[in-house]
């Protein structure tokens, strides 16, 4: 918690003045919130407004207050002044009014995941297209991407499960497992590499890495097991 752009206390532009890519940022319905903690700094915060409404100086203006609710513990930290080269209260600021923040950030200002499209759709397959390639048992490589925590609520039977921040340790494991689904006498780069993750998005960023490794054959399915649920499989879990 902090006090912005207030006695001389920075602004949110000064400490952050370029956005961070909007597929790096993790929102709560991806990352998890526990609804006590911003509770908790939340009435800090209204504290903290009533105090500067009634003339009270503010506790946090230049200074951040963080809480680690896992060992029950606050520290606070100083910033900053405010920078004078700031674009938004800097001496001579460039912004002077208010920017279109989809635009400057790259994402609309809400906590829903964002459904990415970095792959140009000929990189890209429906997950009724992964059906079918799985009912016919043409031959092809399932890679599941996600973090192991949500392998184990449910996963597609038959899959290799790499997460998407091991794959350029593990590709090894995925050539292997190409030149084992190739037939006989078919050359392994024939062989599909399908992507999947929970919605879409890391598996996309998977056929990238994929691609600049040396996999050419890597697909993304689109929308991920949300959408397999939700179009193919309606008893398959979805969180």
């Amino acid at each position: 918690l902090t006090v912005y752009n207030l006695d001389g206390g920075p602004c949110y532009r000064c400490i952050f003045p370029v956005p961070p890519l909007p597929e790096t940022v993790t929102n709560c319905s991806e990352g998890g919130v526990l609804g006590v903690v911003p509770g908790i700094i939340g009435s800090i915060q209204a504290l903290e407004v009533i105090k500067i409404i009634v003339g009270m100086p503010a506790a946090f203006s230049q200074k951040m207050l963080l809480l680690d609710a896992e060992l029950g513990s606050f520290r606070t930290v100083r910033l900053r002044a405010k920078n004078a080269d700031c674009a938004v209260c800097g001496i001579n600021p460039s912004i002077t009014a208010p920017i279109d923040y989809v635009q400057f950030c790259g994402a609309s200002a809400h906590d829903k995941t964002p459904d990415l499209s970095l792959l140009e759709p000929h990189k890209r397959i429906s997950v009724e297209q992964l059906r079918q390639a799985r009912d016919a048992r043409t031959p092809h490589v399932l890679l599941d991407v996600r973090d192991k925590i949500q392998v184990d609520i449910c996963a597609l039977d038959r899959s290799l499960h790499i997460p998407l921040n091991k794959l350029d340790d593990e590709i090894g494991a995925i050539t292997d497992r190409i030149r084992a689904a190739a037939p006989p006498g078919a050359p392994p780069e024939s062989v599909p590499v399908y992507a999947i993750c929970r919605r879409g998005n890391d598996s996309q960023l998977a056929v990238q890495k994929l691609k600049a490794r040396g996999i050419a054959n890597a697909l993304d399915v689109i929308g991920g097991l949300r959408e397999w649920s939700r179009s193919v499989d309606p008893t398959f879990p979805s969180y």
